[in-house]
């Protein structure tokens, strides 16, 4: 009998329960093995529709398939423990009618086990979020910069710059959070704006090029690591693992072109035939 403490995961009410409190610590995920690893420092792993853009090399979001998120997110959930994961409803899935959007979050939990998904839009998505939240699916909330509309938008660019743009964005945040959802990415949003509706708000907003006032921060995995070319302004990168990989693979194509490997530590032995 093993007598190892058991790992219980993350709910979506106790993330909740984090407003106001100890800063919520999040990063997009989309591998097992990287899962494991980020498992013991988060809270929250997003598997996030970005990774169409950071590991399958699309120009935007709008091409990733349901069937790639749930693929994603299976691999995810086989590494984690202990966090919180979500897994974000692609484009073109949920938009439709809320009907259609609860087949579709619900096979994403049915078919990964995650524990809740994230959808993008404000008050356009009010209704859709209480029709999920009443029938049992935990629901966080994505505002202002939101990829999925990047051709409405014109562009990644920050939301809020001026006043004028103010009222809405905050009728967006008010109108999720009585919606029953759990919690609000607030992206690439005006650092003012944002302070001010985490102030404004019961529910956890979740940063990413917001403000430091936001009761957590997430950024993609990759961003973080130094992996993205051309990452965002706003991204701190904790690791420069581009050039790392680079200079690995340097060295190890110049072993192999000069017969350097493997070494005989590293062969298998031929297995000796009995007598």
């Amino acid at each position: 009998m093993s007598t190892s403490p058991s790992i219980r995961r993350i709910t979506a009410p106790e993330i909740r329960a984090r407003k106001g409190g100890t800063p919520i610590v999040c990063l997009t995920c989309y591998h097992a093995h990287t899962a494991r690893i980020l498992d013991e420092h988060v809270d929250v792993m997003l598997v996030g529709d970005t990774l169409g853009m950071v590991i399958h090399g699309m120009e935007t979001t709008l091409g990733v398939t349901l069937d790639m998120m749930i693929l994603h997110g299976q691999a995810v959930m086989r590494g984690a423990r202990r966090a919180l994961v979500i897994v974000d409803l692609p484009f073109s899935s949920y938009e439709e009618s809320p009907e259609i959007a609860f087949r579709t979050a619900a096979r994403v939990m049915r078919e990964t086990g995650c524990s809740a998904v994230k959808l993008e839009g404000g008050t356009r998505q009010a209704h859709t979020i209480k029709y999920l939240t009443s029938r049992g699916i935990p629901v966080m909330a994505h505002i202002g910069l939101t990829p999925q509309m990047i051709q409405m938008i014109g562009g990644f660019k920050t939301q809020g710059q001026t006043e004028a743009e103010w009222p809405a964005l905050e009728q967006d945040a008010h109108a999720v959070a009585e919606a029953g959802a759990f919690a609000v990415v607030l992206e690439a949003m005006a650092e003012p704006l944002a302070a001010k509706i985490t102030r404004a708000i019961p529910i956890p907003t979740i940063g990413i090029g917001g403000s430091p006032d936001c009761d957590g921060q997430i950024l993609v995995m990759e961003d973080m690591l130094g992996l993205n070319p051309h990452p965002p302004r706003f991204v701190r990168e904790y690791a420069r693992l581009g050039p790392e990989i680079d200079a690995a693979v340097r060295t190890y194509a110049a072993d192999v072109r000069g017969r350097r490997f493997p070494s005989k530590e590293n062969v298998y032995p031929m297995k000796k035939h009995a007598q």
